[in-house]
C-alpha cells in the first residue's frame, strides 16, 4: 500500500484492505432483483442483501448508459465530468456526434487515480463504446466482451482473453455479452487478483424482458453465481445500476412515442428546431433510439420560453425545462445540452421524426429508459455499511465511496 487515502474530484477514498469489485448492472430496475430473489433463483443476492447492505440510490438524469457509468467511475455528476449522453450536438463543430471519445471527459476517474498510486486495476465492460472512456489514462487491464478477440497487451493490458475465459466472443445482442463480463471478472480475480475492479454489463435482457419473466430470472441467476464466486475469493462487492427500465408501450403492444421533431416542424416549420436524442448509440436494435429524455435546440434562446410552454401541453410530457433549469436540477454541463430539455412520463418515449426511427427490429413491446421514472436503482453491498449520514441522498455514483469508505 502506497497511501492511506486518495482525493479524486474533491472526494476522499480510503485504500482498499481487500479487493474491491464495483458492478454496474445496466438497466437493473430494483424489481428485477426482488423478483429473482422471490423466485428462489438468486440465493447469493438474497444473502448479500440480508448480511450486507440493501440501499437504493438515484442515478443521473438522463438515465442513460454513458453519463451514469462515467459518474460511477469519477464519483461526480455530469456537470463535473462532462459526459451527459451517448450522443449530443457539438456546437463548435456544428454537427451531431457520439460522446464516446475521451476528449469529452472533463474529470479523471477514481480507477486511474488508484492505478497511478500503485493499485492493480481492471475494467471489463460489455460494449466497446464505453471501454475508452472507462479506461481513460488508466494503467491496468481494460477490455470489452464485444472486442475480446482483439485484445493486445499494449492496448488492453492483457492478451488471450478468450483463452482465459473459455468462451467464444458473444453476440452484441445477447445475454452472453454480459455473462462474458462476469466470467472475465472471476478469472481475473483468481489469476491477477486486482485491488480494484469495475464490471459493466449491457441492458439487452432488460430491454426485452420484464422483472420476474423467465429470461430476466435466468439472467439474474447467472449473475448470482458469478458474484458468489467473487465473494468466495474475498472481494468487497458493491452492485448498482446505470438506470432502471420501464414498459413504454400501450395495451396493444405498440410504442407510446412523441415524435417531437415532427411536432415542432408542424408548429414552426421544418428545420426551425433540432431535436437530439442522447440515447442514440450504434446499438439501437433493442430500443430503436427511443428514450424518455431529449434536448431541443431553438433558433435562438429568446424563443425558448414560448416553446417550453407549448411543449408542456403535449400529452405524455413530464418535465419541460430551460437549459439553465435543467443543468441545475440534473447537474448537467449547460454547454452540452440544448436550449430546452424534455422528459416524458414513465410509459412514454420521445423520438425525432417518425420516418427516422426503424422499429422493425423490435421483437417485443418496447421497454426503455432515460427519464426520472428510471432514476431509482439498487445500491447493495456484500458487507455491512456504516457511517453514512442519516437522510443523505445516495446516488449510484456513491458506489466507490461505499465500497472503499463505508463497507466493513
Amino acid at each position: 500500500m502506497t497511501t492511506e487515502t486518495l482525493e479524486v474530484n474533491a472526494r476522499s477514498y480510503r485504500w482498499m484492505a481487500r479487493p474491491v469489485v464495483v458492478v454496474c448492472v445496466d438497466g437493473s430496475e430494483p424489481a428485477y432483483l426482488d423478483a429473482a430473489i422471490a423466485a428462489g433463483v438468486a440465493p447469493y443476492f438474497d444473502r448479500m442483501i440480508k448480511s450486507g447492505a440493501n440501499l437504493l440510490g438515484d442515478c443521473v438524469v438522463p438515465s442513460f448508459t454513458n453519463p451514469n457509468n462515467l459518474s460511477i467511475v469519477t464519483g461526480v455528476p455530469p456537470a463535473v465530468h462532462g459526459i451527459c449522453g451517448n450522443y449530443f450536438f457539438d456546437r463548435e463543430l456544428g454537427q451531431e456526434v457520439m460522446m464516446n471519445d475521451p476528449k469529452y471527459l472533463r474529470a479523471g476517474t477514481v480507477l486511474a487515480a488508484f492505478a497511478d498510486a500503485g493499485a492493480k486495476v481492471a475494467v471489463v465492460t460489455a460494449k466497446d463504446k464505453l471501454r475508452k472512456l472507462l479506461g481513460h489514462r488508466m494503467k491496468g487491464i481494460c477490455f470489452s466482451s464485444e472486442k475480446s478477440d482483439q485484445v493486445t497487451m499494449e492496448e488492453n493490458g492483457i492478451d488471450d482473453v478468450l483463452g482465459m475465459v473459455g468462451m467464444p466472443v458473444p453476440s452484441v445482442y445477447s445475454a452472453e455479452l454480459s455473462e462474458f463480463v462476469f466470467a472475465s471478472g472471476v478469472k481475473l480475480m483468481e489469476r491477477q487478483r486486482p485491488d480494484l475492479m469495475y464490471l459493466s454489463t449491457t441492458d439487452y435482457v432488460q430491454h426485452k424482458a420484464a422483472p420476474g419473466s423467465p429470461a430476466a430470472n435466468a439472467f439474474y441467476a447467472m449473475m448470482d453465481g458469478y458474484l458468489a464466486q467473487l465473494d468466495a475469493l474475498g472481494a468487497t462487492i458493491v452492485v448498482t445500476a446505470d438506470h432502471g427500465m420501464n414498459d413504454k408501450h400501450g395495451a396493444d403492444g405498440s410504442p407510446n412515442v412523441i415524435y417531437l421533431q415532427d411536432v415542432l416542424d408542424g408548429w414552426y416549420g421544418a428545420g426551425t428546431a433540432r431535436v437530439i436524442l442522447p440515447i442514440t448509440d450504434p446499438y439501437v436494435v433493442h430500443h430503436g433510439a427511443l428514450g424518455s429524455f431529449a434536448t431541443v435546440y431553438a433558433p435562438d434562446e429568446a424563443s425558448a420560453p414560448g416553446w417550453i410552454e407549448r411543449i408542456r401541453q403535449v400529452p405524455g410530457m413530464e418535465l419541460v425545462l430551460s437549459r439553465k433549469d435543467a443543468a441545475q436540477r440534473f447537474e448537467l454541463p449547460p454547454d452540452r445540452i440544448g436550449d430546452i430539455v424534455v422528459v416524458s412520463e414513465r410509459n412514454t418515449v420521445i423520438g425525432t421524426a417518425a420516418s427516422r426511427h426503424d422499429l422493425s427490429a423490435l421483437e417485443v413491446p418496447l421497454r426503455s429508459h432515460g427519464g426520472v421514472s428510471e432514476q431509482r436503482v439498487p445500491l447493495i453491498c456484500n458487507r455491512p455499511v456504516t457511517g453514512i449520514a442519516p437522510g443523505r441522498r445516495l446516488r449510484n455514483f456513491d458506489a466507490l465511496d461505499i465500497a472503499l469508505n463505508h463497507a466493513q
